[in-house]
């Protein structure tokens, strides 16, 4: 990508940052920590990689995202509303009654969202499901999935991925944001899933490891997928990832995985936000 694209994808994602804290803090509640390490992915998801169209969002020949750890909704709304798929006002309703944008995504009342999610384990089998549908009515499409590092206890996601091996799914590209915490501490202390990479090798995948904030190396892990689009096996992308990422007192602070900010704490958030958007503009 050229210089001034990696600039924009920069500030986008800055723009998600403030974004989710703003609506968090407004709400009361949320998980700031995990939407926060998510950002940048999402960023190039629906800047640089899905074919997605916010003016048709229910075109059958797009291509799909499903957010597994369902908590990080913030973070999806945030970009769903800055590409156009509704108004950006509405992020500031975030879990109120009446709502479209509820503590976890709802396929049947936001635009842009593919499937409801927040049991975590279970989106995984729906992307491998849509993966195998898209292959069945001979759709160009791609299916896209996001994971937690902590959501990998669960059974469910093992199974899903015998499932998409044993079907060749090379359209489904699975990443999964490895933070290295969860609501309980650290991932390696309430449930080890390393070697990941070991893995998810043997259970049948290309597997690329990258740092989940820097746009060429997302760049690279998405070359590699559709390197591989024809290779009989799904991708994933295991992201290293920083949970709070952006905000000084939130990083790696398991604490901030489901606790919002609050007013003080926003605008000390949004101050260093501005400074890095300032130092961002100066640079290029």
């Amino acid at each position: 990508m050229t210089p001034n694209e990696k600039k924009e994808l920069e500030l986008f994602a800055l723009t998600v940052r403030e974004d989710i804290l703003k609506s968090t803090t407004a709400a009361g509640s949320g998980h700031p920590g995990g939407s926060l390490s998510a950002a940048d992915y999402l960023t190039y998801l629906y800047n640089k990689e899905m074919k997605v169209d916010p003016k048709n969002p229910k075109d059958n020949t797009r291509d799909r995202f499903v957010l597994s750890k369902g908590h990080g909704a913030p973070a999806l709304y945030a970009v769903l509303a800055r590409k156009g798929f509704f108004p950006v006002e509405d992020l500031m309703t975030l879990r109120q009654i009446g709502s479209h944008l509820q503590g976890h995504p709802n396929m049947n009342s936001t635009p842009g969202v593919d499937m409801s999610t927040g049991s975590l384990g279970q989106g995984l089998s729906v992307a491998a499901g849509m993966a195998k549908g898209a292959k069945y009515l001979g759709l160009d499409s791609n299916v896209y999935a996001l994971e937690g590092d902590g959501e990998l206890a669960e059974g469910e996601i093992w199974e899903a991925l015998m499932f998409a091996a044993h079907y060749k799914l090379d359209n489904l590209c699975i990443a999964v944001d490895v933070n290295g915490l969860q609501i309980d501490g650290k991932t390696k202390d309430v449930m080890n899933s390393e070697p990941l990479d070991k893995k998810f090798d043997a259970f049948g995948c290309n597997v690329i490891k990258i740092d989940g904030h820097n746009f060429d190396e997302l760049e690279k892990a998405f070359e590699f997928f559709h390197s591989n689009r024809n290779s009989g096996k799904p991708t994933v992308i295991l992201m290293k990832t920083v949970k709070g990422k952006g905000v000084s007192f939130m990083e790696n602070v398991a604490d901030w995985h489901g606790k919002a900010a609050n007013q003080a704490q926003l605008e000390q958030a949004l101050k260093e936000l501005k400074i890095k958007n300032e130092e961002l503009r100066i640079e290029h």
